[in-house]
């Protein structure tokens, strides 16, 4: 049977996919908004980082602490007021760390000071675009490998433990 996912998120022990439940605009801002521990995914597929199993579930309560980063499959082209936003947007080139179980290093564009707690903008997650990603192995398998192909990722700043800002 064929489940179209739309929303990914990466922990440091799995890369899931499926479907944010109530998701009323934009994954970045649901999540951002979000004032529960856990946000739930239906159709979910885990993937273990390590052994690469599948863990294949109907819904999963995901605590919003352990989302590293997250992406959101849909066609931005497609929207036109978002992408009018950005063009506006000044961006710095920044390379920014997660360290822990799973040590990332990733490197893109993000708005000067998104990482911050005084941002206006965001509170908890923010947005890299053009984004580098290194760290994760993926022994081959294609959805682990898709990582290193998306063209923006939903960061948890929370979790963030180093920036290095190049402006």
């Amino acid at each position: 049977m064929l489940t179209i996912v739309s929303d990914l998120l990466l922990t440091d022990c799995f890369l899931i996919k499926g479907n944010v439940e109530h998701k009323y605009t934009r994954l970045s801002q649901v999540l951002d908004e979000h004032r529960k521990y856990f946000v739930r995914v239906r159709d979910a597929t885990l993937i273990d980082l390590k052994s690469r199993d599948r863990i294949r579930t109907p819904l999963l309560h995901v605590n919003l602490d352990e989302i590293l980063l997250a992406h959101e499959y849909l066609d931005e082209a497609g929207d036109e007021y978002a992408r009018m936003l950005a063009a506006d947007q000044e961006l710095h080139k920044v390379r920014v760390f997660y360290t822990g179980k799973l040590n990332i290093e990733l490197a893109g564009l993000l708005r000067p000071g998104a990482y911050e707690a005084d941002d206006h903008i965001t509170r908890r997650f923010c947005v890299l675009r053009k984004p580098t990603l290194r760290g994760i192995e993926d022994h081959g398998d294609d959805e682990l490998r898709s990582l290193a192909r998306l063209p923006y990722l939903i960061l948890n700043k929370l979790r963030l433990s180093y920036i290095y800002d190049f402006n």
